[in-house]
């Protein structure tokens, strides 16, 4: 009965931010922007927890169980990727942002790239709202799954709970909805990981410490390489490291750039961002591999006790350490990680089909019924993510969470990312350069999933390094190249671009 009453109160707190959120959201600018009033705190939770998910609480903790040291690669690779998006490419994207009174990431690109904005504008949301309810289906079927191992619920049950309750607070209260919520959420997280390392000071049953204990299960479990010996833990390694591109301008991590109230907010929130993404993601590592000290020993599998990827460590470890209520707490904050990023994804989906497809460059529709427009396209594109959700668990049962997850993800990083810090750091970067960039970062992480990675004799290198590395190089050498060829028709004189040996192009 504990379990129900902590699940029930934090869907209440979710519904009761929903709502008074829907009652600030005047019009369409403040229902996809909070009314660019947002401050730093709430900005920087949020934008950790969106860009977390349950891979934070799922995934990281697994992957400390199974690799070891090697797994702080995630965490450097994600310092990195914060400290750039926020110290290096905020205030510049927020300035450009100011000038050209965008709503969207989609906006911002049709005002840095004139020459093609037609183009951009289709490509953009095609690709966005594809690879957004890719990834979002992956976060339906997290909850459906973890509702169901936790509660023992019917995982269609679960799948629909989720999704009934992140669409009624997303399509109730907007972006100030999804915001306050994450922030909660991304609270709840960190509250979450750092109990259990202190709960192991108490219920720690070895004589020697942690490390000790770990290199004698396995000595490579000590080692930045990992276990194994083989070249495949190097393109391992990378495919760790690179997670953090995803924070480089992915269109779900920015708009909180656009939300938040001023530049100075910014330069207080990135050290609460980054002081978050340190202490959390050290935090699922050690639990990890406390965990792996707790439940095998030398000779073991992991994988056969502590679930496909170590992934069921973290809820092992809460059953071993705590009471039934703080259990409750805990499937809570995993559902927290699995919200919040289903959440911004609904959102940034919907903005972009409302904002840069359906109303763009309408006039004449008044500001309620742009909202209400609005509202009936999140359910419409939610509805979509929870069939496919259904559809992949029904069809493709050997396809885990973390497969989708990662597609959609990488599809939007590969899509985005380049452009944006290309669009931002470098003033002859043309708009043939931008639509080549995001045509082939997404084509290259489709190749990649679905060819590269089923070769016989190269495709467990892709599948160890994963897709987006290659398409995040593939994309930026593209647009630098097409650039150069096409260079826009004004870039001279408003950029003070010079390539007096290229013939100049414009499509539009």
């Amino acid at each position: 009965m504990s379990l129900y009453i902590v699940i029930v109160l934090y869907f209440s707190i979710l519904g009761c931010l929903g709502y008074r959120a829907s009652r600030k959201s005047r019009g369409v600018t403040d229902f996809f922007t909070g009314g660019r009033q947002l401050g730093y705190f709430v900005t920087a939770l949020s934008t950790q927890a969106t860009g977390e998910s349950a891979w934070l609480l799922l995934g990281l903790t697994g992957l400390g169980a199974v690799a070891g040291l090697s797994a702080f690669w995630v965490v450097a690779g994600e310092l990195i990727g914060v400290g750039i998006a926020w110290f290096l490419m905020a205030e510049p994207f927020r300035k450009e942002i100011d000038q050209s009174r965008a709503l969207t990431t989609t906006d911002f690109l049709l005002h840095r790239f004139p020459c093609c904005k037609k183009q951009i504008r289709y490509t953009s949301v095609i690709f966005l709202t594809f690879f957004c309810i890719l990834y979002a289906a992956a976060e339906i079927d997290a909850t459906g799954t973890l509702l169901a191992h936790s509660l023992d619920w019917n995982y269609f049950v679960g799948a629909a709970v989720g999704f009934l309750v992140v669409t009624l607070y997303s399509s109730a209260g907007g972006f100030l909805a999804v915001a306050w919520t994450d922030c909660v959420q991304g609270i709840m997280m960190l509250l979450a990981l750092l109990l259990v390392p202190v709960a192991a000071i108490f219920f720690w049953p070895h004589d020697q410490g942690l490390f000790t204990v770990l290199a004698e299960i396995d000595s490579d479990l000590m080692t930045l390489t990992g276990p194994g010996t083989d070249s495949l833990r190097y393109f391992e390694i990378i495919g760790l490291f690179t997670i953090g591109l995803g924070f480089l301008g992915t269109p779900h991590i920015f708009s909180r750039f656009i939300a938040v109230k001023d530049v100075n907010e910014i330069r207080n929130g990135r050290w609460v961002a980054l002081s978050y993404t340190l202490i959390a993601d050290s935090s699922a590592v050690l639990i990890g591999m406390i965990g792996r000290c707790l439940y095998t020993a030398s000779g073991d599998n992991p994988e056969m006790i502590l679930g496909n990827g170590g992934q069921n460590v973290l809820s092992m470890l809460t059953q071993s350490f705590f009471s039934s209520v703080v259990v409750g707490f805990y499937i809570a904050a995993i559902l927290a990680a699995i919200m919040s990023t289903f959440s911004s994804l609904l959102l940034q989906a919907s903005s972009s089909v409302t904002c840069d497809a359906v109303l763009y460059g309408d006039k004449k529709l008044k500001s309620y019924s742009r909202t209400r427009l609005s509202r009936i396209i999140i359910w419409g594109l939610a509805f979509i993510a929870f069939l496919l959700a259904l559809a992949v668990t029904r069809l493709l049962p050997g396809h885990t969470i973390f497969w989708f997850a990662v597609f959609g993800m990488s599809g939007i990083t590969a899509t985005f990312s380049p452009v944006v810090i290309l669009g931002l750091f470098w003033r002859g970067y043309s708009s043939v350069g931008a639509l080549v960039s995001m045509i082939s970062g997404a084509t290259m992480i489709v190749v990649g999933k679905v060819w590269l990675q089923q070769l016989e004799s190269i495709g467990e290198y892709f599948q160890a390094m994963e897709s987006l590395p290659l398409a995040f190089v593939v994309s930026m050498i593209a647009g630098w190249i097409a650039s150069l060829y096409w260079p826009d028709q004004d870039s001279e004189q408003k950029y003070g671009y010079r390539n007096p040996d290229k013939q100049k192009a414009t499509i539009s």
